[in-house]
């Protein structure tokens, strides 16, 4: 199957990150629905796609509202797309937060319920919902956006970071349970890129981040697309389960 007989979901595809993932796998010739809890962004994310004269033959691109952390809302854009496009073989989930900038004892319990919801109810919810179509289609691939967060531990944001450590060991289960299926998944722990999501980080923090970067930089949301094209290709076909660091030699373990 050519990639432009593909279809791909990603989840916060209206701006930073997803939507730079949408636009490089909407190049390679998939058509992609950008699920999104702003609806407007979507739509518009989407026109922008298909306005694009370098975008993919059958590039298609539509938004879909979706509230990822809603059981009901995922089921919904689920059909909507599949009534649009009749498959589901990629899904990027790229809906994320970085959620409340504080110690553990000063958080509020709502703060950081809603960012383990955003970061990682998101992320089960939309693969549960993906296996089947996937089955159906004889071919998937998940790519789960995670963090280094999720492996060092960074202070003053315990919410995401454990969110991001259960999105690689989600990622990690689920993989064995799907190794015999053709379907693949994997995440990608990306270290500080360079999205509006840095604008939530406070100034310290983000000095913090990109000193503990080799290349002593921050990483572009395009850098992050070029992994995750290749992680939604057929080209990935014996890596699953797997946990694919993009920092700048911040880690590499």
């Amino acid at each position: 199957m050519s990639a432009a007989q593909r279809v791909a979901v990603v989840t916060g595809g209206a701006g930073g990150i997803g939507r730079a993932i949408a636009a490089r796998l909407q190049r390679d010739g998939m058509r992609v629905a950008l699920w999104d809890l702003d609806a407007r962004a979507a739509r518009e994310a989407a026109d922008t796609l298909c306005a694009d004269e370098n975008s993919g033959t059958n590039g298609a691109a539509i938004g879909v509202h979706v509230d990822v952390t809603n059981e009901a809302s995922v089921a919904a854009a689920l059909h909507t797309t599949l009534e649009r496009f009749g498959a589901l073989h990629v899904l990027i989930n790229g809906a994320g937060t970085t959620g409340p900038i504080s110690t553990v004892a000063d958080s509020a319990l709502d703060a950081w319920q809603r960012c383990i919801d955003v970061n990682l109810r998101s992320v089960f919810l939309c693969s549960r919902a993906a296996v089947q179509p996937m089955l159906d289609a004889g071919f998937g691939r998940i790519v789960n956006l995670a963090s280094i967060a999720g492996k060092e531990g960074n202070p003053s944001m315990s919410a995401y970071s454990a969110a991001k450590a259960g999105v690689i060991a989600f990622t990690k289960s689920m993989g064995k349970e799907l190794a015999l299926t053709p379907v693949r998944v994997n995440c990608i722990a990306p270290a500080v890129i360079e999205t509006p999501l840095l604008q939530q980080m406070t100034p310290d923090a983000l000095a913090a981040s990109l000193a503990k970067i080799p290349m002593q930089r921050a990483g572009t949301a395009d850098e992050v697309a070029s992994l995750a094209a290749w992680l939604a290709s057929d080209e990935c076909s014996f890596s699953t389960g797997a946990t694919f660091d993009l920092s700048g030699g911040r880690a590499t373990y």
